[in-house]
């Protein structure tokens, strides 16, 4: 597949990027992503029609939020002695997408934002929620449950590194209390329309700063990371403006998203949704103590300790 990629970079004259999951190309104008043949798991594109399958997933998804940056799903094939964007003999697939200026992004404009940037960003996740997908037949409260038990067993070997027994048990009994006091709600909530086909990653590097916020990069390869309570999907970006030390902006981030929705249940449910996505950084942060490619592994230590260390905090504000 490298074969592949690396002639296409060469022949458009593009820059390329390479993530756990994907290979991008970057050209002046336009990017290219093409997945790579790999299987964790939670995340299969092991096979070329499942790779064909979740480029035109990532097409659809994206573009509740992103119309304008996704373009369109290209075949490549085999031609000859090269490879071209074409339907003859496929070997790949890319997704097509509009190149947006780095400058854009809300993780490069933290100090020049204001109030009113952040409230804008708030009302469109909040119209984003309101009008998309509610789903009804999704055990949200055992879905949770597992999500939690799963990070809880993968971070024990990362207790004494990362992450203190202490905290480790506090973090866990106040999780697993929260859910023995909240099941009905849970439930609930999920009656009233309050489970959505979501993003599952809205994150600062995601937000992009135009007129209409888009927000891209949602999850398409696996979909128990993007159903899910509307709260658990928006306060990912709060959790990551209060580590960057922004917290009045969270705070006007979630107030304006409050205010929005008319959540009622809101406030039961932040924090708790809130160390979720703290604890989950944090687990995965520490996973890279164990990639033998990481070299600077006490920068990894001291990252994952701050979002454990925020975790605790949010923890503490569960009830």
């Amino acid at each position: 597949m490298s074969e592949v990629v690396f002639y296409l970079k060469d022949k458009l004259k593009g820059e390329l990027i390479q993530t756990h999951s994907s290979f991008v190309i970057i050209t002046d104008d336009v990017v290219y992503k093409i997945k790579k043949p790999v299987n964790f798991g939670f995340l299969d594109y092991s096979t070329l029609e499942k790779r064909k399958l979740y480029s035109y997933k990532e097409l659809e998804i994206n573009k509740r939020l992103c119309s304008d940056i996704y373009i369109d799903v290209l075949p490549i094939s085999k031609i000859d002695d090269g490879y071209e964007f074409s339907d003859k003999n496929i070997v790949e697939y890319a997704v097509k997408m509009k190149r947006v200026n780095d400058e854009l992004f809300m993780i490069n404009r933290l100090k020049d934002l204001t109030n009113k940037d952040i409230e804008n960003v708030a009302k469109r996740v909040a119209r984003f929620h309101l009008e998309t997908k509610k789903v009804y037949d999704f055990d949200v409260y055992n879905q949770m449950k597992f999500n939690t038990d799963e990070n809880f067993e993968q971070t024990k070997e990362f207790i004494g590194k990362t992450i203190e027994q202490e905290d480790y048990d506090f973090i866990k009994d106040k999780v697993n209390s929260f859910y023995q006091k909240h099941k009905d709600l849970f439930y609930k909530r999920q009656k009233e329309g309050y489970v959505v086909d979501g993003h599952g990653d809205i994150r600062l590097e995601h937000v992009v700063m135009v007129k209409d916020i888009c927000i891209m990069d949602a999850i398409e390869f696996n979909d128990r990371f993007r159903i899910q309570d509307q709260i658990n999907d928006m306060c990912f970006l709060s959790m990551e403006l209060e580590l960057k030390g922004y917290k009045d902006f969270a705070k006007t981030y979630e107030d304006t998203y409050k205010n929005a929705t008319k959540d009622k249940d809101f406030e039961i449910f932040l924090d708790f949704y809130k160390c979720y996505r703290a604890y989950v950084r944090g687990k995965v942060t520490s996973f890279l103590l164990n990639d033998p490619h990481v070299e600077n592994k006490d920068s990894v230590v001291e990252s994952a300790k701050r979002f454990f260390k925020l975790a605790k905090e949010y923890a503490t504000n569960v009830v």
